[in-house]
């Protein structure tokens, strides 16, 4: 019985293979590798090249459509013929217009087919021709009677049954009785790359200068730059600015030299040239991820990047570039990530409307602009509308066109004009992701369609303020699996590491400086383009790393060899311990010195601790006084110090040799002393009663004369 219904299946498969192969939705879901799958190559193809006008405003406007058919199914079709399929019903809101454009059922096309809108038949297409076709109609022939979006598609049919279809949109504006509201749109641009070096001249990866040319990311974001209207507002990221001034320079990739690349000057030249007038906004430098930052005990680095962020697009620039507006990595933060830039003084946040969405849900709009709180007090919260971003960013996986794209951001725009209750101009934002790869003619269009569009007001960023009434949103959602996106605690250790290394080649200056000259290095190490490339990541931590370690040893103690020792005559005295100097500048730093054996090898009061000042290319050092109780060799521990109090590498083992006496030693130089003094005695003690008998035996002689 399951064979005659496994054979049964597969007859009627092969029956309707021609009708299947027709309609995407069926052939999508074949499986690859089987005959079924080849219906997705073999199917008819329809494709749209214009619309006008783009928004019809009276009912005697002729509305044209144009495009081609192609014939994929393999084999000549006969019989075919292309249609308006419409509705004279409007969308009633937003959503209606998503799951229209997004539902791949050939039943739920629009069901008007009339035949007073224009048709055109093409009786026979051989396999592989095309043919163009054109449909003239005007807004009453398809029954549009007010203003809002209305739902058309243009469909290939065989015998009326569709074969293939499309949808988009169709915007009827006519004079309306009470006047639109002309909604403010700003629009957020990001300029925004990779990290490419480790230390300041040295490259990881040679993609940067293919970036700046020709059909490049980079070279097309900066023709885009070019022709945009001067309301659009661009985020960019200084480390991308500092990279591309510094390929244009000689530099080292991956430690090998390399000439400058005349390109990267021609870039940043356009770039500025084509920003001159624009509103600019500058992320942090290297656009650290201020989440992980946050939750790893990094806090200083936010500071630091925006610091630097300022200072090097200001100077690359040549214009100010403010900083108190961020955008942050995926465009979703906690509070913690949000009390951290408001220390910093950043008191405008762009984000995604998943991270601060609307409570309760609301059927409309909401205007873009809310407040949160922070330690600091409120931030503007700026959120992009999913919708609209996407007309600029288009899922690549979905059939699209620059003229669907248009239609649906002329049809989104519109419908938010026409949202029932609104009485005044509502803010809206637009935002792709942060390192998009734009299509240069669907941006271009897009801006120029939305700069004249009698609905909206096209406005910088900055000029997006919170209403006196605003939609009440959620505190804000940050989800588990935007927490597993950041750069995690392991990837951050050894970077915290090299940071505190780092800081201490500017603390122990003659006069401490602010930063390092490894803060750049550092920050780019944490940059968030490195959530989706962790090892290369490392690597560069890495290399970073081995240089600031190279920074540290110029500064040394010297005679540290464990051959070479150092004496210490009789049971006390003075040892000198030595710094040699060749960081290139003066320093200023202690020398701390301990005993490693206290019983054997003391170290006297430290009158000698003082803060020693050594120049560059010199040696500098103390006389340590020591008392041993015993004879032979002991070890010390020198470590040195900043101003401050912290180690500066790693301590160092001098060993004392020492010539003093045992505690056996004095015992037998006293037992000698002892009988020395005894025999002394003796021998006094002699020659006293020697003298006496002499006088004795002198006096008898003299009495017997």
């Amino acid at each position: 019985m399951i064979r005659k219904a496994t054979l049964l299946a597969v007859l009627s498969a092969a029956l309707l293979a021609p009708t299947v192969a027709t309609t995407p939705s069926t052939a999508a879901v074949k499986t690859p590798g089987t005959t079924a799958a080849k219906a997705i190559r073999q199917s008819m193809a329809i494709s749209i090249t214009s619309i006008t006008p783009d928004v019809p405003t009276s009912q005697t406007t002729q509305i044209k459509i144009t495009g081609t058919v192609r014939n994929d199914m393999g084999e000549a079709m006969t019989n075919l013929r292309v249609q308006l399929r419409y509705s004279a019903q409007k969308f009633p809101d937003r959503a209606t217009m998503s799951a229209y454009q997004s539902d791949p059922n050939t039943a739920t096309l629009p069901p008007i087919v009339s035949q007073r809108v224009s048709f055109m038949d093409i009786p026979a297409l051989d396999a592989g021709a095309s043919k163009a076709f054109e449909i003239l109609a005007t807004p009453v022939q398809l029954g549009l009677t007010s203003f809002g979006v209305y739902p058309v598609a243009v469909d290939v049919a065989r015998f009326n049954v569709p074969l293939t279809s499309l949808r988009t949109y169709l915007t009827y504006a006519p004079p309306t009785p009470q006047k639109l509201p002309h909604n403010r749109l700003a629009i957020a641009l990001p300029i925004i790359d990779q990290a490419h070096r480790a230390e300041d001249d040295n490259f990881v990866d040679d993609k940067l200068g293919a970036l700046l040319t020709g059909k490049g990311r980079l070279a097309q974001l900066a023709g885009i730059a070019s022709t945009a209207p001067k309301s659009v507002t661009w985020f960019l990221e200084p480390a991308l600015l500092d990279d591309v001034q510094a390929l244009s320079k000689p530099h080292r990739l991956k430690g090998k030299n390399q000439a400058a690349d005349p390109n990267a000057t021609k870039w940043l030249d356009s770039l500025r040239t084509a920003l001159a007038d624009s509103p600019v906004v500058a992320t942090p430098y290297a656009d650290p991820d201020v989440a992980a930052l946050a939750h790893q005990g990094l806090d200083g680095q936010t500071r630091t990047a925006i610091e630097m962020g300022r200072q090097v697009a200001t100077e690359l620039l040549k214009r100010d570039v403010p900083l108190t507006t961020n955008w942050p990595a995926g465009g979703v933060l906690d509070p913690d990530a949000l009390d951290l830039l408001s220390v910093a003084k950043v008191d405008r946040v762009l984000l995604n409307s998943t991270n601060l969405p609307p409570q309760p849900p609301v059927t409309f709009t909401p205007d873009a602009a809310g407040t949160l709180d922070s330690v600091q007090g409120p931030v503007t919260a700026l959120v992009a509308d999913p919708e609209l971003t996407r007309t600029f960013e288009p899922d690549s996986t979905a059939p699209s066109s620059v003229l669907l794209n248009k239609q649906h951001f002329i049809a989104e725009t519109a419908m938010i004009a026409a949202e029932p209750g609104q009485t005044k101009p509502r803010s809206l934002v637009i935002a792709p992701s942060r390192r998009w790869d734009p299509n240069p003619t669907l941006v271009n269009t897009l801006l120029k369609t939305a700069n004249r569009l009698p609905w909206l007001t096209l406005t910088p960023l900055s000029s997006i303020k919170p209403s006196k009434t605003p939609t009440p949103r959620a505190a804000l959602t940050y989800t588990d699996q935007d927490r597993k996106e950041e750069l995690s605690a392991k990837y951050l250790g050894p970077i915290k590491d090299v940071a505190a290394k780092a800081q201490l080649t500017s603390l122990i200056a003659e006069v401490p400086k602010p930063h390092s000259d490894f803060d750049a290095a550092v920050l780019r190490l944490a940059s968030a383009s490195w959530r989706n490339n962790t090892r290369a990541g490392r690597a560069a931590t890495k290399l970073v790393n081995e240089a600031v370690q190279t920074e540290m040893n110029k500064i040394s103690i010297t005679g540290a060899d464990p051959d070479q020792l150092r004496q210490l005559a009789g049971s006390n005295g003075q040892v000198p311990i030595s710094v040699k100097n060749t960081s290139g500048e003066t320093i200023a730093l202690y020398i701390d010195v301990k005993s490693n054996n206290p019983a054997l090898l003391q170290i006297d009061s430290t009158p000698w601790k003082k803060l020693l000042t050594i120049p560059n290319d010199n040696n500098g050092g103390v006389q340590v006084p020591m008392s041993a109780t015993t004879s032979g060799d002991a070890t010390v521990s020198v470590q040195l110090m900043t101003r401050n109090g912290l180690k500066y590498g790693k301590p160092v083992k001098l060993t004392i040799r020492t010539t003093g006496y045992t505690g056996i030693a004095l015992v037998i130089v006293g037992a000698a002393l002892a009988v020395m003094l005894a025999a002394v005695v003796t021998r006094l003690l002699r020659r006293r009663s020697q003298r006496r008998l002499a006088r004795a035996a002198k006096s008898r002689e003299s009495e017997t004369v």
